[in-house]
């Protein structure tokens, strides 16, 4: 079972991964982590991926494809992934998709946690203001101005494979202003089906 959690910061997305990675036994894969992770090994495709990096341009496509797929044939990866921050454009999501059908495990869907953004800047406040009242020190990069830029790069270079997954019959959305265990329910129910189909 193969996944991927789409939606904007603040959507909850890490929590549901939490979930589902004790639940169904799925990985969470974190494109930056992996990165990270390849770099540090040294391996051919982590000297490549340095490289570009340390000229400060995009890593392509194709590496982070590659790299993805390495990462499936590892055994912690045997139960299905959970894709987070990836793919966020459409070419990215064609590439995955190719990919994964080479392998034979293919994406079993795309779930899409719709959220009001006008809630999620009130939810901020709400923490910022109760870490503030309880002497807790507030991350520098949690403020509105912050989030507010964050969303809109959302909007703009996530949201667009939205309709992709839409017209693929991929895409099932969940309620993200529900409860954390309402949301997880609704994640798991529409897995299940999926997994029956």
């Amino acid at each position: 079972m193969n996944i991927i959690l789409l939606g904007p910061p603040g959507a909850g997305k890490g929590t549901q991964a939490k979930l589902l990675e004790e639940k169904f036994g799925l990985k969470q894969l974190s494109t930056g982590d992996m990165l990270r992770a390849e770099v540090a090994s040294g391996s051919e495709l982590g000297q490549k991926a340095k490289e570009i990096m340390d000229r400060g341009d995009l890593i392509p496509d194709e590496i982070i494809v590659d790299m993805i797929a390495g990462c499936l044939d590892k055994p912690e990866c045997s139960g299905g992934i959970i894709f987070d921050g990836f793919p966020r454009t459409v070419d990215q999501a064609q590439a995955l998709d190719s990919m994964l059908e080479e392998k034979g495990k293919p994406l079993t869907g795309v779930v899409q946690i719709v959220v009001d953004e006008t809630v999620l800047v009130e939810r901020l406040n709400t923490r910022i203001r109760q870490a503030q009242e309880a002497g807790e020190e507030v991350r520098s990069d949690d403020n509105e101005d912050t989030l507010k830029s964050r969303l809109e790069v959302y909007r703009n270079q996530t949201a667009p494979i939205i309709p992709y997954y839409q017209s693929e019959g991929q895409l099932f959305k969940v309620d993200g202003m529900a409860t954390i265990e309402d949301v997880a329910e609704q994640i798991e129910g529409f897995l299940k089906s999926a997994q029956a189909a």
